[in-house]
C-alpha cells in the first residue's frame, strides 16, 4: 500500500471508485452519498486545496479521503466537543469494495494523524451517517470517541454520528 496526495490525474479512478461504493451504501440503508455527491467538482476542489489523499494498492487507487482543517458547518457545534478548537477533519472516506479488508481506511486515518501533528493540531474529527455500521466499528478501534449525533441542514432527513480523537503530546 502506498499513500500520497491525489492529483487531477487520479480523478477518473476516484470517480469510478465512488460509483461502485454509492450503490452498496444505499443498499445498506446509508443515504449519506448519492450519485450526485461527492462529485468531480468536490474532488477537484479537495485536490486544489491539497486535502485529497489516496491509498494505492497494486498500483491502483483503492481508497480516498479528504483530510481538511477547514471550519466545519455550524451544526457541528451540536456535538460533544469544543467546536472552536482547531481540528483536522476527515471527509469523503471511501474504499473500493474490491479492496476492503486491507486496512486502507485505517491507513488514511493514520495519515490524518501525521498531518495533524505536522500542522500543530491536537484533535482529529470525523462524522458518519447513522446507518454506516462499518465506520461506526472502525473509528473506536482507532481511538476515536463517540461525540454525539447531529443533523445537517444541507442533508435533511439524515443523522450523523460524530467522533473525535485527541492526540497525545
Amino acid at each position: 500500500m502506498h499513500l500520497r496526495s491525489a492529483t487531477a490525474a487520479d480523478l477518473p479512478a476516484i470517480l469510478d471508485l465512488v460509483r461502485r461504493v454509492v450503490p452498496l451504501m444505499q443498499a445498506a440503508g446509508n443515504r449519506q452519498w448519492t450519485l450526485d455527491y461527492p462529485n468531480e467538482e468536490v474532488f477537484r476542489h479537495d485536490i486544489s486545496q491539497g486535502h485529497l489523499w489516496v491509498a494505492e494498492r497494486e498500483g491502483h487507487v483503492a481508497a480516498v479521503a479528504a483530510l481538511t482543517h477547514n471550519a466545519q458547518d455550524p451544526e457541528y457545534a451540536q456535538a460533544d466537543w469544543d467546536y472552536a478548537e482547531p481540528a483536522l477533519v476527515t471527509h469523503r472516506l471511501a474504499v473500493d469494495p474490491a479492496q476492503q479488508g486491507h486496512g486502507l481506511a485505517a491507513a488514511l486515518l493514520e495519515q490524518a494523524e501525521v498531518l495533524a501533528r505536522q500542522q500543530g493540531l491536537r484533535v482529529l474529527r470525523v462524522d458518519t451517517n447513522s446507518e454506516n455500521a462499518a465506520t461506526q466499528r472502525l473509528f473506536p478501534k482507532l481511538g476515536y470517541r463517540f461525540a454525539g449525533e447531529i443533523t445537517l441542514a444541507f442533508r435533511p432527513g439524515l443523522r450523523f454520528f460524530c467522533y473525535e480523537k485527541r492526540l497525545a503530546d
